[in-house]
């Protein structure tokens, strides 16, 4: 049995976030426009961070239309395939702010052709754990400003799909097979997840970083899949949640009082594909491998020459 963290926990349970600063990346569509949403309706100062200030300024504008905010809601060019333009957004974003509370790791990629980032990293894995490493990093000292600090981190359950990480293969050398590639990159999320709330906890931070996954939404993150193989694959799940409800594990994790470090949330229903809120019950040896997941941090860190300052 699934442990029920509240019968169908919804953003109606979001406690007040007046005076919070929050930080979404990939929030002009999908899962992050309904969690950046939630939070500025809750009363959090809402960063949306994306690639494209058009399409940003269209979801803000969209988002002010449907809710009364407290807060206030603003919008960031953020390139997470590019470690320079990380480095700048991260940079402007600390001339504006004093404190990070909230920062939710939610832009990705998803089975794409084969390509690299900007940095020369299969784009999976740059954008869904490089990027977010990095920016991490460089926005960590706002976030030990901050009452409590949460790090929320958007994985996948393909990340119970790979055993390791191959970090020989993290630049395109082998062969592409992008399913692959794409767990690999869900796992590294985890790893992360689980090793920051290590490191946090080990200097007595009072900072949570947890990890969560939206269960079977369909959103754009499925655009490289053609239209009628992913209908076919879709058709072999009971229900097909909409962005809104996928949002709601990362809103739990981010919002919740109830909510503790180094855990994994997800849908409660029947193989997590749908659902509401519930502690996952997603778990490998290779997700839970610490010996993994220090020598993918040492990793990035030499890749990305940033350390953490705790």
């Amino acid at each position: 049995m699934y442990e029920i963290i509240k019968d169908m926990w919804t953003t109606n349970d979001i406690p007040g976030l007046g005076g919070k600063t929050a930080l979404v990346t990939g929030a002009n569509t999908g899962i992050g426009y309904e969690i950046g949403k939630a939070l500025y309706k809750a009363g959090a100062d809402v960063t949306l961070a994306g690639r494209n200030a058009g399409n940003l300024e269209a979801a803000a504008a969209q988002i002010r239309t449907e809710v009364n905010g407290n807060g206030t809601l603003a919008t960031g060019i953020l390139n997470l395939g590019n470690l320079g333009q990380i480095q700048r957004f991260a940079e402007n974003f600390k001339a504006e702010n004093t404190k990070l509370d909230i920062l939710i790791h939610n832009a990705g990629v998803m089975i794409p052709p084969p390509s690299l980032t900007d940095d020369g990293y299969e784009l999976q894995f740059g954008v869904n754990f490089i990027g977010h490493f990095a920016l991490t990093a460089h926005l960590f000292p706002l976030l030990k400003e901050a009452p409590e600090g949460r790090v929320v981190t958007l994985s996948s359950g393909a990340a119970t799909l790979v055993s390791t990480i191959d970090f020989d293969n993290l630049k395109l050398e082998k062969p592409y097979e992008e399913w692959t590639a794409y767990a690999v990159s869900k796992l590294a999320d985890i790893l992360f997840a689980y090793e920051l709330n290590r490191r946090v906890q080990a200097k007595r931070l009072n900072i949570i970083s947890t990890a969560a996954h939206p269960g079977v939404t369909r959103t754009s993150l499925q655009r490289h899949i053609p239209h009628d193989v992913l209908d076919g694959m879709l058709a072999q799940y009971p229900e097909i949640m909409e962005p809104w409800q996928g949002a709601l594990p990362a809103l739990f994790a981010a919002t919740d009082r109830t909510v503790s470090g180094g855990k994994f949330y997800g849908p409660d229903g029947d193989k997590e594909y749908a659902g509401y809120p519930a502690l996952s019950k997603h778990s490998t040896p290779a997700m839970n491998d610490a010996s993994l997941a220090a020598k993918l941090w040492d990793y990035a860190e030499r890749v990305t020459t940033l350390k953490f300052n705790f």
